[in-house]
């Protein structure tokens, strides 16, 4: 007999044979149980996860002539022509390939009919989601109201493409991907009863690289044993997939915690011998840094999937912000690994990137050690007394302005933009400020002037709000008086537009006077625009 498939072969026929889907089979079983079978169903999930698998068993379920604790039987004529692929009344449809309302229209011309050779005639539609839509509308009313011998059991892998229409009209069972543990075990439960030698360690790679899929587990499974000679041992896994050994890793990130950038690029160099792949070799990376942070974070529940010394001695040895900053950047450098110039130079460049940001003063003190007292009264004796005297001897006075309330002295002019920005003052009232010059203040009267040409601003609230922030800034009662007159002080207004004047044009002189920029004139008969130049902040 010609060589079956694992994944084919080791294809779940009952529902007690499922791994990892227990939500779906128990509701599966206890409709069974009492009789509460729906008409229509739809399972949904990521590839390999047992859609079609158990829309099979149920189907076979449905029609056992001699239920088993609500598993079919295997045994009866129903079970065995199912398990031959030669019950007549099982319509299997690849919706991928038949998307046309005409291949709809004639799969539901026989719906009418009773049976052949079991109680129910079932449809099950894999790939529900290729149809189109004239197919979902011709659906749409027998799947509403079929026969009572009618099943619909639908699959897809992307049930945001049905109509809601059809999704109101099935009861919807939501598959979830696997456990790499769940992968691993029912690997070593096949291949103990294959008969075939394998390592564990090798198997847990394997349903790591499965990514929650049973049968691509299955299938590079199969691929593992065909490439071993007929044996899964971890150096050979370790060479079919490119993938780096664990010891390669951990100098890495004993190089990572040391902040030595040479050791890396010599590890780096030594991994890129054996043509591995990278980015496998940075998710790899990114598991170590997890347990290691739930070792330094929660040890009760750290399940070593690693060496428990090896991630022990880095738990003690680096920093939490540390692994926190490298499993971030890790994560992040993932999407632009495949926008590098190439696999190794993106690796690379992760792996500086968190030394290059890694904080200078970084300690790699263990999560569970506090710094000591000795520690805090060297860091306070390393400040030198120039640095702690004002420190410990400023009063707190009020601001500079406040003194003038002795005298009405008058303040120099570059105080009262000092005062605006302390005021912090907003709107129309910083308007007003603006174009305001400072002339005094003493006990009762703080003494402004203002121009004709912008009395405008005057009254209303801006005026109050300006004297509240002067009360506030003086803190006393004050009066606010704004003369209206020509004068020849600069207001903060007007020194803001001279230095805007200034800065633009002096863009417009290092324009003119650029090499390149004469070259493109003279080359192409080329004019400056200067209204387009603005000066950079």
């Amino acid at each position: 007999m010609a060589y079956q498939a694992l994944a084919r072969k080791w294809r779940p026929r009952t529902f007690s044979e499922i791994v990892g889907q227990q939500h779906v089979s128990q509701s599966l079983i206890h409709a069974l149980q009492h009789d509460r079978l729906h008409h229509a169903y739809l399972f949904t999930g990521t590839r390999g996860v047992g859609k079609t698998t158990i829309a099979r068993i149920l189907a076979k379920a449905i029609n056992c002539e001699n239920l088993t604790d609500f598993n079919p039987c295997g045994q009866c004529a129903v079970c065995q022509a199912f398990d031959q692929g030669r019950f007549m009344d099982l319509i299997e449809v690849d919706a991928a390939s038949r998307t046309k309302v005409e291949d709809t229209r004639d799969l539901l011309d026989n719906v009418q009919y009773a049976p052949n050779q079991g109680r129910y005639k079932v449809y099950l539609i894999d790939e529900v989601h290729m149809l189109s839509g004239h197919s979902f509308n011709a659906l749409l009313k027998t799947l509403e109201e079929p026969p009572e011998h009618v099943k619909f059991l639908l699959a897809t892998t992307d049930p945001q493409k049905i109509p809601v229409t059809i999704l109101s009209r099935c009861l919807q069972f939501n598959l979830k991907r696997l456990y790499p543990e769940q992968i691993e075990k029912q690997m070593a439960f096949i291949l103990q009863q294959e008969g075939i030698e394998f390592e564990n360690n090798a198997l847990a790679l394997l349903a790591r690289v499965a990514d929650g899929s049973m049968r691509d587990g299955l299938s590079i499974l199969d691929q593992a044993i065909a490439y071993g000679n007929g044996a899964v041992h971890y150096q050979t896994v370790l060479q079919m997939l490119g993938t780096v050994s664990e010891q390669s890793l951990n100098a890495l990130l004993e190089a990572l915690a040391a902040n030595d950038g040479l050791a890396v690029l010599n590890k780096v160099a030594e991994m890129a011998d054996l043509t591995p792949d990278f980015a496998d070799s940075l998710q790899q990376l990114l598991r170590m840094l997890h347990r290691i942070a739930l070792t330094q974070q929660i040890p009760a529940r750290t399940e070593y999937e690693f060496d428990p010394a090896f991630i022990q001695q880095m738990a003690e040895q680096m920093s939490p912000e540390d692994v926190q900053l490298f499993y971030q950047i890790g994560v992040m450098g993932q999407k632009e690994l495949d926008l590098a110039p190439d696999p190794r130079t993106g690796f690379e460049m992760i792996l500086l990137r968190m030394l290059a940001f890694k904080p200078a003063s970084s300690t790699s003190t263990p999560v569970s050690t506090p710094p000591s007292h000795n520690k805090q009264t060297t860091v306070a004796k390393n400040v030198t007394p120039k640095a702690t005297i004002p420190a410990a001897k400023e009063p707190q006075t009020p601001p500079p302005a406040q003194t003038a309330h002795a005298s009405p002295a008058v303040q120099p002019e570059n105080d009262w933009q000092a005062m605006i920005d302390a005021m912090n003052l907003r709107g129309m009232t910083r308007e007003l400020a603006n174009n305001c010059t400072f002339d005094g203040v003493d006990e009762q009267y703080c003494y402004l002037s203002i121009e004709p040409s912008h009395k405008n601003l005057l009254g209303g609230k801006s005026e109050e709000k300006l004297l509240k922030a002067l009360q506030t800034y003086y803190n006393r009662p004050l009066k606010l008086k704004i003369g209206i007159e020509k004068t020849d002080k600069m207001t903060p207004a007007k020194k803001a537009q001279l230095q805007q004047q200034a800065e633009q044009q002096a863009a417009v002189e290092a324009i003119n006077n650029d090499d390149n920029v004469n070259a493109l004139k003279e080359e192409f008969n080329a004019r400056v625009v200067t209204d387009s130049i603005k000066p950079i902040k």
